[in-house]
């Protein structure tokens, strides 16, 4: 039987999903990648991370709009490693648009990647992490899971969905010695949010700073951007014997956007 601990990271090749498998990697669990992609950049990653942080780490594709690929990244996980024991349900994507003008292709792959996706892979996790006596779903949701923005209406719904799906998960299995829990980001300074900076910086007429702190961060008091490192050090914890008993429920990491 496995001694080591085996976490999967979905949309983990860039932003928070490869922070948090890296700090797993660093904390010498066994670490699955995931994208779509299946470049040899991606596989590259898994062995840079491999040496680095002396883990394995390995780059499994799937496509997380299609239920029996997040199933299969699953059992090919275990197939690998022996066992499931942490399944973070990172990936997602984004589009902008009033409700009368949203592309329904747009609706249905946002519901499909940041919704459907953690369900199937959660299903499938599930048995394995019976099994071994014990598990940790972690759901990378948003601010939008407890709160709405106009023009998002399909990422709030995943997300909100996300946060539903984390309480049921979390009563069905809390006697199984397995968690299920949400983590709440606010903004976080991604590559994909830094290549948004320069357009609002253009379309408000602002320096970096302002249109940061006036436009990108109007609803984060703080007026900071979370840190993907700081996502991660909470996966970090909710995957650690520290939080045995922090079931159901989620951390806010979004500089007190939600206290409001």
């Amino acid at each position: 039987m496995t001694t080591t601990r085996t976490a999967i990271v979905t949309g983990s090749t860039s932003g928070i999903g490869l922070a948090i498998a890296e700090a797993f990697a660093r904390d010498g669990l066994n670490v699955v990648l995931n994208s779509f992609s299946d470049t040899p950049a991606d596989h590259a990653l898994a062995e840079k991370l491999a040496k680095e942080h002396k883990a394995a780490v390995v780059y499994i594709k799937a496509d997380m709009s299609k239920g029996a690929e997040c199933r299969d990244l699953v059992a090919k996980a275990a197939e690998r490693f022996g066992s499931v024991d942490v399944l973070v349900n990172n990936a997602g994507i984004q589009h902008v648009a009033p409700v009368d003008e949203f592309p329904s292709e747009k609706w249905d792959a946002i519901i499909a990647i940041n919704l459907t996706s953690a369900f199937h892979t959660t299903a499938a996790a599930i048995p394995l992490m019976k099994k071994a006596g014990g598990g940790r779903i972690i759901n990378v949701a948003s601010a939008h899971g407890l709160v709405a923005s106009a023009y998002k209406s399909a990422y709030v719904s995943a997300k909100h969905g996300i946060m539903g799906l984390t309480k049921t998960v979390a009563l069905e299995v809390a006697r199984e010695k397995i968690t299920c829990n949400a983590i709440c980001p606010g903004y976080v300074l991604t590559p994909l949010v830094e290549v948004q900076i320069p357009d609002q910086m253009k379309a408000h007429n602002m320096d970096r700073e302002t249109v940061i702190r006036e436009v990108m961060l109007d609803r984060q008091p703080t007026k900071e951007f979370a840190t993907v490192e700081q996502i991660a050090a909470t996966a970090v914890f909710l995957a650690s014997p520290a939080a045995a008993q922090v079931n159901g429920t989620h951390i806010s990491v979004d500089g007190g956007w939600t206290a409001q």
